[in-house]
């Protein structure tokens, strides 16, 4: 109870604080719109602009998904509204009718955030990278900076910032000391208490001096009528709130569907920079506060927030990065804050204006320097360290001067595009090749004899094996031609792995495609495996394949779920075996088998009396794990596939695989274990030799030497496929 009354308490002072910077400014800017209509719309425009704080502040953080974030009347707003009726304007349009013009744009654009919402836009935002958002950052802080240093200095109008700066006779002097005032109390008040917020603290401390210094130096400070030093009188009644909303809906019924129609254009500007501006403020939110917003739910609700501000007959508005912060820096836990700063908005205006009057301009404009200051990322000048990421330096830089010069859409424009140069610059300089062996060095789960082995390794150069990683794409198709152009010539087997690859685009598999024809004319083989897996994009280098009939076209194009397998059905192939044909040949004889071909036969008479022949169907298990390991398993013919249960898990590993004349559970036999750890199971219908370890040990007692023989010829098998393991995994490792 304690915690939750302890975020209602920093609610409550984040939305107060964000109400005291948001409130002037949406009067500021609905005065901005509606005067540009004519001097007599002046009062409607700020009644417009509180209207939309109001309705925003109440509706958007209900229904959206980011905590702390303030909806309010903004600048982009202002300016495309104010073009839209100054153009309305010059066409001698009726000023009644570019009023409901105005309403009906905010509606529209309203509505086309709405859209926007659920087809899933604002999931884009997500892929912004560090450096543009780093930029933003370092650009909006500068950009509050500048832009409340005229106000910190008591020059008020349309003067510039230099103007300001090389003009100090325009200066008044009670300012500064207020703001001076306000930042110091702002930035000292955390070492004393965190009670009540620094930004209010700050706050009262410059309420207080401005009292001070008029009642002790100036007395003029004291008057409120014509003071520009305050924020001044609201004006306004709860009549005259009511009868906006009502009179401004009296005449909407004139406005035609074409006239609607023709509103599109600039509603889905607005729209877009609206939606920019809320989607940019929580980033920058979620960059400071180490959260994640919905952006699509974030569109939704501010569309809803924008047609609620048009029904009410107030400005549309958007996810505001100073009132925001303000509300960040004075206390704002939750969504409740911005509820909390609509409420506070419309009492406000109905009850508190005679005392928010008297707050001095200078001292709202200490508080969002500071704010403006902690907004600056000062740690991006640690990229300069290391000239791997003096690139990305460039981009905050760039997004930085872009910010200032032109405007923060632009900046996040060319920090995008920066930032996609960069992941194009990174992924040309990467490797594509993760590892890249011959088949003399690789070879499948497998088993095979001695002389298989050895076969295999004289025959190894025929097959090149690459592990492909990271992006198949237009950048990078130079790069995989250049590896596999010296192997097209002279390779019989080209198998590539695509298990690692995280996206493919058209050009690449153009080339591939190429690749492909080059080899099937020489009667060559193009060999995949892992295309299965589920990209980024959730497709599949499968169904790309497919579709650009690079797996279809030839038969001399497989695909296989794994390397191994891929790999398997290379050596098959260069063993001149098939599944087919090893189905086809009888059980082997024990004589027959490599293992006894240095034996006696008086020895291996001896040793059939102790075997015990064996049928297992296809699919059938030979031995699981946990059984007795007492039996060695002579294989006459089929195969044998072993594999390891995983802990926890309903599927098993895939280890090895022995086939027709080999033996299975040999090092179980020779170590005397207690238990089998995997299972073995039949790939087909296998026919086999069982030797108990109780006839072995009865077989020893009357004919050492064969036993010996025999213990001999597995640990000798069992070290030369202990040999080929090193060798690959050593090829693995370069």
């Amino acid at each position: 109870m304690s915690f939750k009354n302890d975020k209602l308490v920093g609610d409550f002072w984040g939305g107060l604080a964000a109400m005291l910077v948001a409130l002037p400014s949406a009067i500021a800017f609905g005065v901005t719109i509606y005067a540009s209509i004519g001097p007599a719309y002046a009062g409607l425009g700020a009644l417009a602009g509180i209207l939309g704080a109001t309705a925003l502040g109440l509706v958007a953080p209900s229904l959206g998904g980011t905590n702390r974030l303030i909806t309010a009347p903004c600048a982009p707003a202002a300016a495309v509204l104010s073009a839209f009726a100054i153009e309305l304007v010059r066409q001698d349009v009726d000023p009644v009718f570019i009023v409901l013009m105005l309403t009906a744009l905010g509606l529209v654009a309203g509505l086309i955030q709405l859209l926007l919402g659920f087809m899933g836009i604002g999931s884009l935002i997500k892929y912004i990278p560090f450096p543009v958002v780093s930029g933003y950052l370092t650009g909006v802080g500068l950009i509050i900076i500048g832009s409340q240093i005229p106000k910190f200095l008591g020059v008020f109008g349309s003067q510039s910032l230099w103007r300001t700066l090389i003009s100090p006779e325009s200066w008044q002097w009670q300012s500064p000391v207020i703001g001076a005032v306000t930042a110091g109390v702002m930035l000292g008040a955390p070492l004393i208490t965190r009670v009540v917020p620094a930004a209010i603290l700050g706050l009262l401390a410059g309420v207080a001096t401005y009292f001070g210094l008029g009642y002790f130096v100036d007395p003029s400070m004291l008057v409120l009528e014509g003071n520009k030093l305050i924020i001044g009188p609201l004006g306004g009644s709860a009549s005259s709130m009511f009868e906006a909303i009502t009179g401004r809906w009296r005449e909407i019924g004139e406005l035609k569907l074409s006239q609607i129609g023709a509103l599109m254009g600039t509603a889905l500007t607005l729209a877009v920079l609206l939606s920019i501006d809320t989607l940019k403020t929580a980033v920058v939110l979620d960059a400071l506060t180490r959260s994640r917003h919905d952006s699509n739910r974030e569109l939704v609700a501010q569309g809803l927030g924008n047609v609620a501000s048009a029904c009410a007959g107030g400005m549309p508005g958007a996810g505001q990065m100073g009132a925001t912060l303000v509300n960040l820096a004075s206390g704002g836990q939750t969504r409740v804050s911005g509820v909390i700063e609509g409420v506070l908005s419309l009492v406000a205006f109905l009850a508190l204006g005679a005392f928010i009057a008297w707050i001095p301009v200078a001292a709202l404009a200490g508080i969002l320097i500071v704010v403006g200051i902690r907004m600056i990322d000062s740690h991006s000048l640690h990229l300069l360290q290391s000239p791997w990421t003096m690139l990305d330096f460039v981009v905050i830089v760039v997004v930085v001067a872009v910010a200032l010069a032109y405007s923060l859409i632009a900046a996040s424009a060319v920090g995008i595009a920066l930032a996609m140069f960069l992941f194009i610059r990174e992924q040309l300089t990467g490797t594509l090749i993760r590892n890249k062996v011959e088949g003399s060095a690789r070879f499948s789960k497998r088993v095979r004899l001695g002389h298989e082995m050895e076969l295999l390794e004289r025959r190894g150069e025929r097959t090149i094996i690459l592990e492909l990683q990271g992006s198949l794409f237009f950048g990078t198709k130079d790069q995989l031609f250049t590896s596999l152009e010296p192997e097209l010539s002279q390779r019989t087997y080209v198998v590539l792995d695509m298990r690692r690859v995280q996206s493919v685009d058209v050009t690449a598999v153009h080339l591939l495609s190429q690749i492909k024809d080059s080899l099937v004319e020489r009667g060559a083989f193009l060999v995949f495996s892992g295309l299965a897996h589920t990209l980024p994009n959730g497709r599949t280098i499968a169904e790309l394949f497919s579709q650009m009939e690079l797996t279809t076209a030839s038969d001399q194009v497989k695909v296989f779920a794994g390397l191994d397998d891929a790999v398997e059905w290379v050596e098959d192939q260069i063993l001149g075996e098939s599944l087919l044909v090893a189905a086809e040949l009888p059980p082997l004889e024990i004589y027959e088998m490599e293992l006894f071909q240095d034996s006696k036969e008086e020895a291996l008479i001896a040793l059939v009396e102790c075997l015990e022949r064996r049928s297992v169907a296809k699919d059938d298990r030979v031995f699981s794990a946990g059984d007795a390991a007492d039996q060695l398993y002579l294989i006459r013919k089929g195969a044998v596939r072993i594999s390891v249960p995983v802990p926890g898990k309903d599927f098993s590993r895939h280890r090895l695989t022995y086939g027709r004349g080999d033996f299975v559970g040999g090092m179980s036999f020779i170590t005397k274990a207690a238990r089998f750890s995997s299972d073995a199971t039949a790939m087909e219908d296998t026919e086999l030799y069982v030797l108990r370890r109780e006839s072995f040990e009865m077989l020893r007692e009357q004919h050492r030497r064969l036993a010996f023989q025999l213990i001999e010829a597995i640990a000798r098998v069992l070290a030369l496929r202990l040999s080929y393991a090193d060798k690959e995994l050593l090829a693995m490792q370069e």
